[in-house]
């Protein structure tokens, strides 16, 4: 879960600072569609540039999942004008350092470099999307990383298909349905051409945001973006296909072994909207009261009070299209998974029958003050923040104005909501067991 409790003696300072810190930022588009926020803060010689590129595992074929994760590797490969295993040299080489992730809405690839080679990660940046060099060879590298990624994560790590299990049960039409890695046997029969017509499909300017944040001076900036970016020419428009998932109307039950645990453990999951829409934000809230902290309701109820747990968890999945809510929680001693489900029910139903306490709302309120504030304490937060709201929000203003809506939401909001989406009929209950004869 994203929010994190603060020691009291910080909630005033983290009160002021989110009065204090505005992110004054600009934006404009280029002629091929590539849109540009530039934020200045030249209070540390450091600056981040980073590209989202609107692609996630979404936007797959689902006989060629991966797709998207893939690229994230494929294109660290090398440009025209950059040697194959020459990308991250450089970069260090420079003082700087990069990563790149991938969800199922976007890929994001991000630089921060001292200020003077700034003009260094814009021309990187445009090698990426103009010149990069995807062959066999490429390929087939990334392919033997890919699947030794999916074998430490997933295939070999406790509980590694938690995520999988869950989306593929709560998501029958939908792509959130397949894990973002995606399928080893569709990487292995996917043609080259495939992956040069996924790339110019996606990876364009018009699909695409550019942040530039930190140290800089605009009007150069400015100069240095149309020199590296203007050049490179506008994709083709891409058609979306939107998936509109039937109802669950009773609860669904599942079941998933994994080899690589001795504790089961038990996961409920409602299908929730978008993380545009206000009851994402309140459902945020829900998450923090049932299990942010020693202090939250399940925590203090199954692991420290009734020693039932141990471990418990809830949290918002919000996505671009839908979102999933879930709890979890890890048997202790004899306590049987459907007893944990019991006991996390009552807390749910107390959620929706009673109003949370006026100091638990005033808590709940400067986690989220806290949490505002650390998301945009840096160039690197602020940056991401910038090509997330724009990108998958369509308002980058949000960057200053969402602490808004979570400070409107009521506790009557809060009741009304647990209500709505929290409800025993609408859910999948996985349970997640040991497999029968497994190694472990």
């Amino acid at each position: 879960m994203k929010k994190r409790l603060l020691p009291m003696a910080l909630l005033a300072a983290s009160l002021f600072s989110v009065t204090a810190q505005e992110v004054d930022f600009e934006e404009y588009d280029l002629d091929n569609g590539l849109h540009v926020i530039l934020q200045q803060d030249n209070t540390a010689p450091l600056v981040t540039t980073s590209v989202m590129y609107h692609v996630g595992s979404k936007d797959e074929n689902p006989e060629r999942t991966g797709f998207a994760h893939f690229f994230e590797h494929l294109l660290f490969e090398g440009t025209d004008n950059i040697k194959k295993g020459q990308w991250f040299k450089i970069v260090t080489a420079n003082g700087g350092k990069n990563n790149a992730n991938t969800t199922q809405d976007r890929t994001y690839y991000y630089e921060v470099f001292p200020t003077n080679n700034l003009e260094l990660s814009l021309w990187m940046e445009s090698e990426r999307m103009l010149h990069p060099v995807i062959n066999q060879i490429g390929v087939d590298t990334q392919n033997e990383v890919v699947k030794e990624e999916k074998r430490l994560r997933m295939d070999n790590q406790p509980y590694g298909q938690f995520a999988s299990a869950l989306f593929g049960n709560l998501f029958s039409k939908h792509p959130y349905r397949w894990p973002v890695i995606g399928s080893m046997e569709h990487l292995d029969a996917a043609t080259l051409d495939e992956f040069l017509a996924f790339n110019k499909k996606f990876y364009v300017p018009n699909n695409a945001v550019l942040v530039v944040a930190g140290d800089i001076d605009k009007e150069k900036t400015k100069k240095m973006i149309a020199d590296y970016f203007g050049p490179i020419p506008r994709g083709k428009d891409i058609s979306r296909t939107h998936y509109k998932e039937d109802p669950i109307t009773q609860t669904k039950r599942a079941r998933f072994e994994d080899p690589n645990i001795q504790v089961p453990a038990i996961l409920t999951a409602y299908r929730t909207p978008s993380m545009k829409e206000r009851d994402a934000y309140v459902l945020d809230m829900i998450s923090s009261v049932l299990s942010d902290g020693k202090s939250s309701r399940l925590y203090k109820k199954l692991v420290d009070t009734e020693k039932k747990a141990m471990e418990v968890g809830a949290f918002n999945y919000s996505l671009e299209d839908y979102g999933a809510y879930i709890i979890y929680a890890l048997p202790l001693g004899g306590t049987s998974l459907d007893d944990l489900v019991a006991e996390i029910d009552e807390e749910i139903v107390k959620l929706q029958t009673e109003l949370i306490s006026e100091r638990d709302y005033e808590k709940l309120q400067n986690q989220f003050e806290n949490s505002f504030v650390n998301a945009n304490s840096g160039v690197e937060g602020i940056a991401h923040s910038l090509a997330r709201y724009y990108l998958l929000y369509g308002n980058t203003k949000l960057i200053n104005e969402e602490i808004e809506i979570y400070r409107s939401i009521t506790r009557e909001e809060i009741r009304e909501v647990a209500k709505k989406y929290l409800k025993p009929d609408q859910r999948l209950l996985l349970d997640y067991v040991p497999k029968e004869g497994g190694e472990n």
